[in-house]
């Protein structure tokens, strides 16, 4: 989704989103949803493995991944069609594994992003899950790939 989809994508939320809904969330999370970093799905050149996951609660996220001869992750993008919470987590996970390896990357668990982000509510703690899970089937998936080259 190109920057521009973005906005349109981030008023219309932002309209279902009530003023009292975005008070459950601290400044951190609400900045991370109103001009995320690392959105939208990069040039295909850059891109050494993308997946995309559906959660139980209905959100669709996708990670891109671009990962160099030795398994760092030179940049990570994301696109989520899912709630504050899900632009926030998957945001603040790239900044996570950007120049990490594959093996930090994959070690992360959804208690360790929810605590680094400052806390979810409750009715939201499965969106750190979704992003952690979506990574983790981005890097099996880039893994096999390359047992196969």
């Amino acid at each position: 989704m190109a920057k521009d989809n973005y906005d349109k994508f981030l008023k219309k939320l932002q309209k279902e989103v009530k003023a009292e809904e975005l008070e459950e969330y601290n400044e951190y999370i609400i900045g991370l949803f109103q001009k995320p970093k690392n959105w939208g799905k990069p040039p295909k050149k850059e891109i050494s493995v993308s997946q995309s996951f559906k959660g139980p609660c209905g959100d669709t996220m996708q990670f891109f991944l671009k990962i160099n001869d030795t398994d760092i992750i030179e940049k990570a993008n994301f696109i989520t069609d899912g709630c504050t919470a899900s632009v926030a987590t998957a945001s603040h996970v790239t900044l996570l594994i950007e120049e990490k390896s594959l093996d930090y990357a994959e070690k992360l668990k959804a208690e360790e992003i929810e605590r680094s982000i400052g806390g979810l509510p409750l009715d939201h703690k499965h969106c750190a899950e979704l992003a952690v899970r979506t990574l983790k089937k981005a890097i099996i998936k880039y893994r096999k790939i390359q047992e196969k080259i």
